[in-house]
């Protein structure tokens, strides 16, 4: 039996109660990886969580909001007590907000900022300590969008969230990669997961306007998720890439 990808490695997964947090757990621990999995609500990560155990997973579910710093210092503590090591970050929580840039409130802009930028932020920051003190490296991945790369109606605030990201780990790469850590971000765009598919023309629309015929699965963008966080990746760093079915090639409006 051929040894698994991931044997050896643990990760943390935020924001993988469902859809594509979930999809990449889920990916991971099939491929020999422990995880910790993160989720706002602690009913999606509990559940989350058993369905990989029930797969023959190595999982353990944490619930809580990853833009509290102490909250993450928290996490990273855990997947040292119950895995032993740290070797694999992704921030994947993130929340989007729509609006109007004109009448676009404080509250909203703040609530975007604490957990896509400074909790992806202080994640990254967090894990990479753990990382450099075991000394063998490891992985960062941080998840942006289409609308980081390509503008988008009534997404400014989010979009700029997600463009920060991407130049987040472009700067990284001077101070992260003497201690042998990557980071990367993957940029989805229209993917059907649970959130999404609440809009019942949400499949029709993306499948209309997108080069490739359809809005991605949750498995396309965890299959580059893996990717990035995989052996084959060590020597790729401080890039973004889209996974789009070619949207951002055109980006005709869905509205």
């Amino acid at each position: 039996m051929a040894e698994k990808k991931f044997n050896g490695q643990v990760a943390i997964i935020t924001g993988a109660g469902q859809g594509i947090g979930f999809e990449i757990a889920r990916q991971l621990t099939n491929e020999g990886a422990s995880v910790i999995l993160n989720d706002i609500d602690d009913e999606l990560a509990v559940k989350a969580a058993d369905i990989i155990k029930n797969e023959g997973g190595a999982c353990e579910a944490i619930a809580g909001d990853v833009s509290n710093i102490a909250f993450i210092q928290y996490l990273v503590g855990q997947a040292v007590e119950k895995f032993g090591k740290l070797t694999i970050a992704i921030a994947n929580a993130g929340i989007t907000t729509f609006g109007d840039f004109l009448e676009y409130q404080p509250e909203s802009l703040q609530q975007l900022m604490n957990l896509n930028l400074y909790g992806s932020f202080f994640l990254t920051q967090r894990a990479a300590l753990q990382i450099k003190k075991q000394g063998s490296g490891g992985r960062i991945l941080l998840m942006s969008s289409v609308t980081g790369h390509q503008a988008h109606k009534n997404l400014a605030a989010y979009g700029m969230t997600k463009a920060g990201l991407n130049m987040l780990a472009k700067s990284l790469v001077a101070e992260l990669s003497p201690y042998n850590i990557t980071i990367n971000t993957i940029a989805p765009g229209a993917t059907l997961t649970e959130r999404t598919m609440m809009d019942e023309d949400y499949r029709d629309t993306w499948s209309r306007i997108t080069p490739m015929g359809k809005p991605a699965t949750v498995q396309d963008i965890a299959n580059a998720a893996l990717f990035f966080v995989s052996p084959e990746a060590g020597h790729i760093t401080g890039q973004s890439l889209v996974i789009d079915g070619g949207w951002t090639s055109m980006s005709p409006s869905p509205y």
